[in-house]
C-alpha cells in the first residue's frame, strides 16, 4: 500500500527510521506496533492497580502522568490502524498490532474495557475507534477478534453489565455493537441472562444513551439471520411478551415506540424468520395491538403498523379468531383505509398494498354471506 505509515513494520530488530541511523545519537527509537500495545498494556495495569485512587479522585502526579501517557499511546494505536490523514495505514503494521492486542493469555482487551471508566472522554472515544477497527482486522485470513471473543465470552457480559453505569453506557454499548459483528459473540449475547435486561435499559431517560442501546439491540435482532431465527425458535413467547409490553404498549417515548414498530416489521419480513411471522400473524392478541397502532396519533407509527397489519390480512391460513376480528371490524377498517395514505405521497407500493388489503377485507364479507 502506498504511503505506508509504518514502513518499518517488517524490519524487526534490525533497525528502521531516523531514530536508528548512526549519528542519530540523541534520537529515540520509534516503537514497533507490538511495542505500542505492550506499552499500553503496562499503563493499563498500573492504572488498574491504582483504581481506588481513581475512584476516590485522588490521583497523584505519577498516576496523572501515566494517564496522559496512556492517552497518547492509544492515539498512537489509532494512528497505526487508521493512518494519520496524510499517510494510509500499513497492512503489516496493523497485523502486528492486532496479533499483540489479542495475544493469548494476555488480556489487553479485558484491561481496556475495565479501565475505560477512568479515562477522559476523548480517550474513551479513541478506544472505541481502535476496538472497532480491530474487530475487522484479519491475521492469516482469520478474524482474530472473533477467536478471542469465543475464548473470552465473559467480556461480553462485562460490556452488557456496563449499561448500569450511565457514565460509560454509550461507550460500552458501542464496544458491544462492534463485538457482535461476529456471530459467535452475538449468539453468546442472545443466550445470556443479561439479554433480557435490554428491555429495561432501553427505558433509560437519557435520550443519547437510550437511542444508542436501541441501536445495539436492533443490530442483535437483525445482523446474523440464522442465529436470530434459532433464538426465536427457543425464546418466542417471553421475547414478544416483553417486546409488546415494554416497547410498544407501555412506552411513553415516541422514539422507542416508532423504532420498536419498525424493528418488528424488519423481524417479521425477514425471510429467515418466516416461521416467526406465521406464528405472530396467527395471534389475535397481536392483531389487536396492530389495529390499535393503526389509530396512533403519529402518522409514521400508523404507516409502520400498516405494513405489519397487512401480513395478518394476507395470511391465506387465517385462524378463525383472526377472521372473526377482521370481519367484526370490517366497516371501520374500510372507512379508515379509504383516506389512509403514506407519509410519502409518491409511495406507489403503499397504494398497491393498501388496495390488496381493502380487497381482502371486502372479500371477508362475501365469504361470510355465502356460508
Amino acid at each position: 500500500m502506498s504511503g505506508c505509515l509504518w514502513p518499518c513494520a517488517t524490519a524487526g530488530a534490525s533497525g528502521y527510521g531516523a531514530g536508528n541511523r548512526k549519528g542519530g545519537l540523541f534520537r529515540s527509537k520509534p516503537r514497533t506496533p507490538a511495542e505500542v500495545v505492550q506499552h499500553v498494556r503496562e499503563l493499563l495495569a498500573y492504572i488498574l492497580d491504582n483504581r481506588e485512587a481513581c475512584n476516590a479522585g485522588k490521583r497523584d502526579a505519577k498516576l496523572e502522568h501515566r494517564m496522559v501517557e496512556l492517552s497518547k499511546s492509544i492515539k498512537e494505536m489509532k494512528g497505526i490502524l487508521y493512518g494519520n490523514g496524510e499517510q494510509d495505514p500499513c497492512d503489516e503494521a496493523c497485523k502486528q498490532l492486532t496479533k499483540e492486542f489479542f495475544k493469548k493469555n494476555i488480556d489487553t482487551f479485558r484491561q481496556t474495557i475495565i479501565c475505560l471508566q477512568y479515562l477522559d472522554m476523548e480517550t474513551q472515544k479513541d478506544v472505541t475507534q481502535v476496538v472497532a477497527n480491530l474487530q475487522r482486522q484479519k491475521v492469516d485470513s482469520r478474524l482474530v477478534a472473533s477467536d478471542y471473543l469465543e475464548a473470552n465470552s465473559d467480556l461480553l457480559d462485562i460490556l452488557m453489565s456496563g449499561y448500569e453505569n450511565m457514565d460509560i453506557a454509550i461507550h460500552y454499548s458501542t464496544l458491544l455493537r462492534d463485538c457482535i459483528r461476529h456471530q459467535v459473540a452475538a449468539r453468546h449475547v442472545l443466550e445470556s441472562q443479561h439479554f433480557r435486561n435490554f428491555f429495561e435499559y432501553i427505558q433509560f431517560p437519557d435520550f443519547n444513551v437510550q437511542s444508542d442501546i436501541f441501536k445495539t439491540f436492533k443490530e442483535l435482532m437483525t445482523r446474523h439471520k440464522s442465529t436470530v431465527a434459532e433464538f426465536f425458535s427457543k425464546n418466542y413467547d417471553w421475547f414478544f411478551a416483553e417486546f409488546n409490553s415494554k416497547l410498544i404498549l407501555s412506552a411513553s417515548n415516541y422514539f422507542i415506540r416508532r423504532q420498536a414498530v419498525q424493528l418488528l416489521r424488519d423481524i417479521l419480513l425477514e425471510r429467515s424468520n418466516t416461521a416467526v411471522m406465521v406464528r405472530y400473524v396467527s395471534s389475535k392478541e397481536h392483531l389487536i395491538i396492530l389495529m390499535n397502532l393503526l389509530r396512533d396519533k403519529s402518522k409514521a407509527i400508523q404507516v409502520e403498523a400498516f405494513h405489519i397489519f397487512k401480513l395478518f390480512v394476507a395470511n391465506k391460513d387465517k385462524p378463525p379468531e383472526i377472521v372473526s376480528i377482521l370481519h367484526a371490524n370490517r366497516n371501520k377498517l374500510l372507512r379508515f383505509l379509504k383516506d389512509f395514505d403514506s407519509v410519502d405521497k409518491e409511495d406507489k407500493k403503499f397504494e398497491v398494498d393498501k388496495g390488496k388489503v381493502i380487497s381482502e377485507i371486502l372479500g371477508l364479507g362475501l365469504k361470510s354471506s355465502s356460508r
